[in-house]
């Protein structure tokens, strides 16, 4: 089966009422049932709690507490890198990015422009730069850390589609990660601007950030925009900066030149935390802004 004839149903199902009661299931607090049921995720995703800072599964009194669960502080050292990777999970793609086109998967790409929600002007500061799109499947930990020391400047909730953002869906929907819903957080580092992008999906009931809490819902349909720039929103590498609540994917846009990548990182290779990511920048420009 193809992969485009795969995701046909994906565009006739109700994904968001399927998303917005997703998200009520996953809030409620049902004691012995909350309990039975993140057992059974636990068991059939093979999820790892003895990374856990709460390792006991009857102390999560809904879905959303045990999904956005923390780890043990000891549980993701830090590489000494210049970016290290923000998440636990699997690399969809990376690599430069062409002009200001992104590779998704082979024969689809889209533009920084769509990702970032139509603002030409934030897209351009990473023509021909670099791209990291990471993938998390519902056995990973879905916090999102910060790969460098950064200072928040925006932040852009994107409305969108709810596609899944699984393998198969990238090689079958054109744009995917430019069509579904996101929340892009625009900062600024050594390096010069960073944007790092929270991708939603099918049942991802919300996005959340540490310095607004949850971004949606609402979904109102409509951009929204926070600017941060006469604040002091600084958060330290592997530092936490975000989470999702149900699993989905994280794009990263980085300036030129190109990035020194891991040599040891390929599409298809399961990632931590902490992990090196990059190997070198460059100092940014004058008059860089994110």
């Amino acid at each position: 089966m193809s992969d485009r004839f795969a995701v046909l149903p994906q565009y006739i199902y109700p994904k968001q009422a399927l998303t917005t009661f997703a998200g009520w299931v996953a809030g409620q607090k049902r004691g012995a049932l909350t309990t039975w049921i993140v057992r059974r995720f636990v068991a059939k995703y093979d999820v790892n709690m003895a990374e856990a800072l709460e390792s006991d599964i009857s102390r999560y009194a809904s879905f959303n507490e045990f999904f956005t669960r923390a780890l043990r502080p000891e549980a993701r050292p830090l590489a000494d890198a210049p970016l290290v990777c923000p998440v636990d999970g699997t690399i969809s793609q990376f690599g430069p990015i062409a002009g200001d086109q992104i590779f998704q998967a082979k024969g689809h790409q889209y533009s920084t422009t769509a990702l970032v929600g139509g603002d030409a002007q934030l897209a351009a500061q990473f023509r021909d730069g670099s791209f990291a799109t990471l993938y998390l499947s519902p056995r990973d930990y879905h916090r999102i850390h910060m790969p460098c020391d950064g200072r928040l400047l925006r932040m852009i909730h994107v409305p969108g589609e709810l596609f899944s953002v699984n393998p198969v869906t990238a090689r079958g929907v054109p744009g995917l990660f430019a069509r579904n819903e996101r929340v892009v957080c625009a900062s600024t580092a050594t390096h010069g601007p960073f944007v790092l992008v929270l991708v939603g999906a099918t049942i991802v009931g919300s996005m959340a950030t540490v310095w607004h809490g949850v971004v949606n819902p609402p979904r109102t349909g409509q951009p929204r925009e926070w600017h941060y720039g006469d604040q002091q929103v600084t958060l330290l590498q592997g530092e936490e900066m975000g989470r999702f609540l149900l699993g989905s994917t994280v794009v990263m846009l980085f300036p030129k030149p190109a990035l020194a990548f891991n040599p040891e990182w390929a599409p298809g290779r399961s990632i931590r935390l902490g992990e090196v990511m990059a190997l070198a920048t460059t100092p940014a420009q004058p008059g860089s802004v994110a």
